[in-house]
């Protein structure tokens, strides 16, 4: 008779799942299993709206990441419109894209997965969170807010408020940037590029420490996937496919966003809410790929600018060929930060970006439209289909949290075969599993929220059925 250990919920993610761990007789882990448990269900019930309303509507998909959704259904809805924005327009959505990579990037390092590096695994889980890592070290905090609320403020400045802003529309944006707004901004980039330095040389400098980690948080050779720009460089909002494989070797490149089916299944679980991305060609499970920070630096050749790209030269001499710990999704996020950061500042210096005209306008052009961008946490792609009238018919979302879901699975399984059934079960061990998805980062169906207290029980069943441990926190 196997044993069986749920952890539930998994806590410090952006959503709610569990993790099952399955052992047998011996006490061996044989299989692990990350369970998302709610149902996100946009593709059903945007069915019949109009199609100018989804960048409004699937933003409500996440409270974390909205400008996300509202980029990629915009660029689908540009695609319906058959227009071009104007430049502008595009050089705005980018700005907002970069507030939003940097305020989610601040969230995810300094308040998710920092109480585990900072405080340790094995820290009482009662102050083992961001209030603790506040008490210990206020000034590491302090510098967390900071950055989030620069990476806000720029989505407010831009678009009128920090979460669930309708600025972004089908054809481009529905109003300029200020004067008053750009140089607010541009004020605050000193002090934020030396808070993303400080912070990124503090973390190059612990690594050491975390090398355990480092070998067993989901690391594998996979391949990965995301979007490059024309200039071979880091890219968030546009750009076109590449995948490589685990020697770095590129698979496919300039792949248009239209295309992508051509190298993206999808599959399902009855266990699972959450969909199976995979690589079409190697069949599922075995298309496993990665997606996100970690990923787009191992595909791109640099990132383009002065700051990011020395990072970016001391993060690949870490090893020949891609990154394969899942561990460096942290290091990989502080180097987008600073690069997101040098990126506002270039943009914001350009003086058409205050032009007037930031939108396009027309009536339905294409019955299809397919809009991608590169979310904080990965690929995120918006697929639609009208009516002649524009509503829409048939709706497709792959969320950036999808495409690594065959990793997160592995990882899992990697860490529970590495810490458990080997000596007594404890809180910090089941900790370190969780650690592995909020290395990935995952976003769940934000926009859905729990009532009441949600307790962490974990159960140890030993081969006869009887109740060997249990661990409630």
């Amino acid at each position: 008779m196997e044993q069986h250990i749920t952890i539930e919920p998994v806590t410090r993610i952006e959503g709610h799942a569990k993790i099952s761990l399955f052992l047998n007789a011996s006490g061996q882990v044989t299989d692990a299993r990350f369970q998302v448990t709610q149902i996100r269900g946009f593709e059903k019930f945007v069915e019949g709206r109009p199609f100018f309303e989804m960048p409004s509507l699937t933003a409500r998909t996440c409270g974390i990441c909205p400008v996300s959704h509202e980029l990629a259904s915009a660029k689908a809805c540009d695609q319906l419109l058959a227009v071009t924005i104007p430049e502008t327009a595009k050089k705005l959505r980018r700005l907002l894209n970069w507030g939003q990579l940097i305020q989610s990037h601040a969230l995810s390092f300094f308040y998710l997965s920092a109480p585990d590096l900072l405080l340790g695994m094995d820290h009482p889980p009662e102050t083992r969170h961001f209030l603790g890592i506040a008490a210990q070290d206020p000034q590491f905090a302090r510098d967390g807010i900071r950055l989030r609320q620069f990476g806000q403020q720029v989505i407010e400045r831009l678009a009128g408020r920090r979460i669930h802003p309708s600025w972004v529309v089908p054809g481009g944006v529905n109003a300029p940037l200020s004067e008053e707004a750009r140089s607010a901004i541009l004020d605050d980039i000193p002090e934020v590029k030396d808070l993303a330095r400080t912070h990124l040389q503090r973390f190059k400098q612990s690594l050491e420490q975390y090398q355990e980690y480092i070998e067993h948080f989901a690391s594998f050779p996979s391949l990965f996937l995301g979007l490059t720009s024309d200039a071979n460089t880091l890219e968030h909002y546009d750009g076109q496919l590449r995948l490589i494989d685990e020697q770095g070797t590129i698979l496919h490149n300039n792949i248009p966003t239209a295309d992508y089916a051509s190298l993206i299944g999808e599959a399902i679980e009855p266990w699972t809410y959450l969909k199976f991305p995979y690589y079409a060609p190697h069949g599922y499970p075995d298309g496993m790929y990665r997606v996100g920070p970690l990923a787009r630096l191992n595909i791109a050749a640099r990132c383009g600018t002065e700051l990011a790209d020395r990072e970016l030269d001391t993060f690949r001499a870490m090893q020949t060929g891609p990154i394969h710990s899942s561990f460096h999704y942290h290091y990989a996020r502080l180097i987008e930060i600073l690069y997101a950061v040098e990126m506002i500042e270039i943009l914001l210096s350009d003086p058409t970006i205050t032009d007037q005209q930031v939108r396009a306008t027309a009536g339905v052009n294409n019955l299809e439209g397919i809009g991608m961008t590169e979310a904080p946490r990965g690929t995120l792609i918006h697929h639609y289909k009208v009516s002649s009238d524009g509503l829409i018919q048939w709706a497709n979302l792959i969320i950036a949290t999808g495409h690594n879901n065959l990793a997160m699975q592995r990882g899992i399984l990697q860490a529970a075969q590495r810490y458990l059934g080997h000596g007594e079960l404890h809180e910090g061990l089941l900790n370190r599993i969780e650690a592995v998805i909020r290395a990935f980062d995952p976003c769940l169906a934000c926009s859905t929220h729990a009532v009441g207290r949600m307790p962490l029980e974990v159960e140890l069943i030993g081969p006869d059925g009887s109740q060997l441990e249990h661990i409630q926190r």
